[in-house]
């Protein structure tokens, strides 16, 4: 299978795209730092014997969420899965983040799938098959303080993978939304948490990955995941 994944340089796409490249399918990532994607695909493609290619862009940008996909319809190939997650976190409350933040989280957070997504899906629909896996969050769940626009962009996703669900039931093309608790990334060094008070990135690509093996006729709309103890205070 052709499986499409922004955001893969780094924790969870990054673990999305060896867990799929070690069940031996094609591979395509994207995210803005072309020499850390590099370093990604290739440290991929040795460990899991795979073929991981790759494409640099801002997908925070219209034009370069285009330029990708654009990149991608040049291979002429199906695609089967879809993997929104590209994002971006910036703390904040409503009445006193910094100018411009919920621009910044909307543009990365609901533009980029919303973009992306509808310039590939005519091929999908064309062919009735596909899955969408949209990144949400916990926070797109339940709002909780210093959340801000962050939360915000998250809701708009979560609404914007139901909306397209019910579109897309006609084609046979699955949209799933996954909505993660704390998970050890980089953005947690230095915070103070213990890693194992919060999952890890193997966790979600894991059950992402499970999701996808489900038979036509099933499947998976929301995945809710958190850590055992529940979300941090």
């Amino acid at each position: 299978m052709n499986i499409v994944i922004t955001g893969a340089s780094k924790g969870m796409g990054k673990a999305m795209a060896e867990k799929f490249a070690a069940a031996k399918n094609n591979i395509f990532i994207c995210s803005r730092n072309e020499q850390k994607l590099a370093e990604t695909a290739s440290e991929l493609n040795q460990r899991c014997n795979s073929n991981i290619q790759y494409f640099a862009a801002d997908l925070s940008q219209k034009e370069e969420v285009l330029k990708f996909a654009n990149w991608l319809l040049g291979k002429n190939m199906d695609i089967d899965i879809l993997i929104n997650n590209a994002g971006q976190f910036v703390q904040g409350s409503v009445y006193n983040e910094t100018e411009g933040n919920l621009e910044q989280m909307i543009d990365i957070n609901l533009y980029s799938a919303y973009h992306l997504t509808r310039a590939l899906l005519p091929k999908m629909i064309k062919n009735k098959s596909g899955h969408i896996f949209n990144m949400c969050s916990i926070a797109a769940l339940k709002a909780y303080n210093n959340g801000g626009s962050y939360s915000i962009s998250k809701f708009a996703l979560m609404g914007f993978s139901k909306n397209l669900r019910e579109e897309m039931k006609p084609f046979n093309i699955k949209v799933t939304a996954v909505f993660p608790g704390a998970v050890y990334t980089s953005s947690w060094e230095g915070a103070g948490i213990k890693p194992e008070r919060i999952m890890e990135v193997e966790d979600i690509a894991n059950m992402v990955l499970a999701a996808s093996l489900l038979s036509p006729q099933a499947c998976v709309e929301d995945i809710v995941i958190r850590p055992l103890l529940g979300d941090l205070p």
